[in-house]
């Protein structure tokens, strides 16, 4: 049998997974191996009949444009006990290609030790995917998919704010991000929205709704006073994973609960729970001010990739084979902005607990402070005596108050 090399998807999707595929497949097709695309992720690779196709180069050359993902994926994630041999000696796998985010990688690291132990070398590579670009790679790399997520954010985003023009409105938008604020800082930052909450804000203060709520109607009163009676704001959904789940229950909206008696909070729109909050504010100020949800989620994870992605993405999959070659196994495939392929090796942004780092948006980057300092409407100290024809206390709603930040200086 021909040597083989199996990849799979792990997680949810990302714009650019068919581009890493359909790269791979032609790679290693050209070079003589056979190639196994495994459905349902991780679930695959230790049943009795895993569901795969063996990928032609007719199938890598027409889907490797395409969004979404010609393998189907999952977020199963195995545990030691169910690991076995069986699939990687039976097809004689060589190779294992996991495409994903942190778990998926992590996941890929134990299935690759066990395998060692038990005297099966194969080599594992990872190549980092997810729209949130939270993966710990080298400053400059974005994780692939999230330039083309970013990209019909922007659209979506742009489209939501002339409405907001248009009929003299607000909007209330949340993005995407798991614990961190890359896609709603690059979306709101592309759109220049008013203010952008990201959960890496509150690193001087206790991240709580009732804050979030202040920065938003901050920027409202600042458009009040600038004569501007529409806006829009940019919340990443990241800010529920630093709040307990008190105060999430505090917002008095109806949960359904997990198996751990936690919020779902998979189950309703993070906008539509910031839009009733801030409409319940908004009232006992007796401002009269409208705003709408919009959420920003399932509908950029399938996207046709961009540009950039069918490039990087390209890159990426040709990188796999020229790691494989050197031998290398156990990393993530990187390329940096000039193109030039490293492994980024999974033990060397591990934590203590076997899992892949987060990268958090650097908060105290110039991009960050330019942005903030520059580009965004929120009241201050200068704004009291305006305000204070609006609201009783303009001090409640001074952005740097409510962040406990000094003043940003951009030097």
């Amino acid at each position: 049998m021909k040597q083989t090399i199996a990849i799979l998807a792990g997680g949810g999707p990302a714009p650019g997974i068919n581009t890493v595929i359909g790269t791979i497949a032609k790679v290693f097709l050209s070079s003589g191996y056979r190639v196994l695309g495994l459905h349902g992720g991780f679930q695959s690779l230790f049943v009795d009949n895993p569901e795969m196709d063996e990928i032609s180069f007719e199938q890598a050359d027409k889907i490797h444009k395409q969004g979404g993902s010609a393998l189907r994926m999952s977020r199963y994630k195995p545990k030691d006990e169910e690991f076995k041999t069986d699939f990687f000696i039976r097809e004689n796998v060589k190779l294992l290609v996991t495409i994903g985010g942190d778990d998926t990688a992590s996941t890929a690291n134990r299935i690759a030790k066990y395998l060692q132990e038990n005297n099966v070398n194969i080599q594992n590579i990872h190549v980092p995917k997810t729209i949130d670009n939270d993966l710990p790679l080298p400053e400059g790399s974005p994780t692939f998919g999230y330039q083309s997520a970013k990209q019909e954010g922007v659209r979506i985003a742009q489209t939501v704010y002339e409405d907001a023009r248009t009929s003299g409105n607000w909007f209330i938008v949340s993005a995407m991000g798991r614990e961190a604020g890359h896609l709603a800082f690059g979306i709101g930052a592309a759109c220049h929205y008013p203010m952008i909450i990201i959960p890496e804000m509150f690193n001087k203060t206790e991240l709580t709704i009732r804050k979030i709520v202040r920065l938003i109607i901050s920027a409202i009163l600042k458009r009040k006073i600038l004569g501007i009676t529409y806006g829009a704001v940019i919340i990443s959904e990241g800010v529920f994973h630093f709040m307990t789940d008190a105060e999430i229950e505090s917002t008095g909206i109806n949960f359904t609960y997990d198996e751990h008696g936690h919020p779902e909070l998979g189950n309703v729109s993070k906008a539509h729970i910031f839009n009733i909050l801030t409409q319940r504010e908004l009232k006992r100020l007796k401002l009269n001010v409208k705003s709408r949800p919009v959420e920003i989620g399932y509908e950029i994870r399938c996207v046709q990739p961009v540009a950039f992605d069918l490039l990087y993405c390209a890159l990426l999959g040709m990188g796999v084979k020229k790691l494989f070659d050197q031998g290398v196994t156990g990393c993530m495939v990187t390329s940096d902005p000039t193109g030039d392929i490293s492994p980024l090796y999974l033990k060397d942004v591990e934590d203590e607990n076997g899992k892949v780092r987060t990268r958090l948006v650097n908060i105290e980057s110039q991009k960050a402070k330019l942005v903030y300092g520059f580009n965004h409407q929120y009241i201050t100290e200068e704004d009291y005596p305006a305000a204070s024809f609006l609201v009783e206390n303009p001090e409640e709603f001074d952005f740097y108050k409510i962040l406990n930040w000094d003043k940003i200086r951009i030097v």
